[in-house]
């Protein structure tokens, strides 16, 4: 009887104390930036608090599913993107912006660092109104503050998403040694320094 009683003590202070109650699902929210090569912006992101998931892939384009091989050939006219999935009561969307700008180099076109062409162009790419309202805001404060010259990251609403192969899903973690051989190689760290000191 003793047992029972406990049991049932325990159970009534559990559920009082919520252990037991529906805990409500987080919610997310995604944005989509392209930085250049995916797998430095990608490993960026990953690090910043509040963001729960990144996705390399690519947008922006006009061929349906590419391949990378497609994509690096220019001829698509994708960029190699990041989908960022983050939980808006730890990092804002106005934080993720202000973030991809010290990630890139907006004063080149068509590049990034040592990656050429079309599909290392920088571009924020906003899903809803008031996600273009910020990036529009955050574009005229980069302007106006006199710090580059000319800004060439592109601002557009968001278009299908896709996903990239499997292997380059977290490359910055799979392949750290190849990644961080190219990342020091291309001197990317050194530019940003550089850039936003």
């Amino acid at each position: 009887m003793k047992l029972k009683s406990a049991l049932f003590g325990l159970i009534s202070l559990l559920i009082a104390t919520g252990t037991f109650a529906e805990s409500k699902p987080m919610e997310t929210k995604t944005a989509i930036f392209a930085g250049g090569c995916f797998w430095c912006v990608e490993a960026a992101f990953a690090k910043l608090p509040g963001v729960t998931a990144t996705e390399a892939g690519y947008t922006g384009g006009n061929t349906p599913d590419p391949d990378y091989q497609q994509v690096t050939s220019g001829q698509t006219g994708h960029a190699e993107a990041v989908r960022v999935s983050y939980d808006p009561a730890r990092v804002t969307y106005r934080q993720l912006v202000d973030f991809f700008w010290k990630n890139i180099d907006p004063t080149v076109q068509n590049r990034q660092f040592c990656d050429v062409g079309n599909q290392y162009r920088t571009a924020i790419y906003w899903q809803n109104d008031a996600e273009r309202v910020i990036v529009e805001e955050s574009v005229a404060a980069l302007k106006k503050s006199g710090r580059f010259p000319k800004i060439f990251t592109e601002i557009k609403p968001a278009s299908t998403f896709y996903r990239a192969e499997e292997y380059h899903q977290g490359y910055y973690k799979t392949n750290a040694y190849d990644y961080n051989s190219y990342y020091q190689t291309c001197q990317r760290e050194k530019r940003l320094k550089d850039l936003w000191r």
